[in-house]
């Protein structure tokens, strides 16, 4: 393999990591661009580094081409346990999980010389991860749980203004959580809320920033 040839597939899979990595770096999410794209790029140079240590000694020894590959399939699943977490009902992180796991796939279908199938499958990833979340939400309601983090004064009232709206609306509220920021004498809210199937998230935070004092709201999921 020339070292040209080598370039071209890191290059490549520095790339096609980036794209994806793109998206979740506009989603804020644990793992964005960076972190996709040294996977992906990883995972090329494991699947280069396997190839080449077969070609020079497939003559002695009995190597295993695959055999450094197999074990980057297996130990990206450390990386992405660091993306999943839990916050009350629902666990988050899990579609960042399994984009590490498919990346690094594509990184080895770049070290391997198989260009097509990585470009596609980078193509199809792109797709769902873009247009499968806009149909979930909007056909399926399957996305119930959604999360919100609100500012607001810090006054009395503020907590049963925020149970009062939700309540009219028929959301239910799976888990609250408050903390006081001092410097700026305010109240951040944090919400778990399940939505009935006709109420969109963003209708939620259009509601919640008309209450007295709101100074911001944050969808976080």
């Amino acid at each position: 393999m020339s070292e040209y040839e080598i370039i071209l597939k890191l290059a490549l899979a520095c790339f096609l990591g980036g794209l994806i990595g793109l998206e979740r770096e506009s989603l804020n999410r644990p793992a964005g661009l960076r972190t996709y794209t040294l996977v992906c790029m990883g995972s090329a140079l494991a699947m280069i580094v396997s190839l080449d240590m077969y070609y020079q000694y497939y003559q002695t020894v009995n190597a295993d081409p695959g055999r450094i590959a197999a074990q980057v399939v297996s130990g990206i699943g450390f990386l992405g346990a660091g993306t999943i977490m839990r916050e009350g009902a629902t666990v988050r992180g899990l579609t960042t999980a399994a984009g590490l796991w498919v990346v690094a796939c594509i990184g080895l279908a770049v070290g391997a010389g198989l260009y097509i199938p990585a470009m596609g499958t980078t193509a199809l990833i792109l797709f769902v991860l873009v247009y499968f979340a806009k149909f979930e939400e909007k056909f399926t309601g399957l996305r119930e749980f959604k999360a919100f983090v609100i500012v607001l004064e810090d006054k009395p009232g503020q907590v049963g203004r925020i149970g009062s709206l939700l309540g009219d609306m028929g959301v239910l509220i799976k888990n609250i959580q408050l903390e006081r920021l001092e410097d700026i004498d305010s109240l951040e809210v944090e919400l778990l809320l399940q939505l009935p199937a006709h109420v969109s998230p963003s209708v939620i935070a259009e509601e919640l920033a008309r209450i007295p004092g709101c100074q911001e709201v944050d969808r976080i999921s």
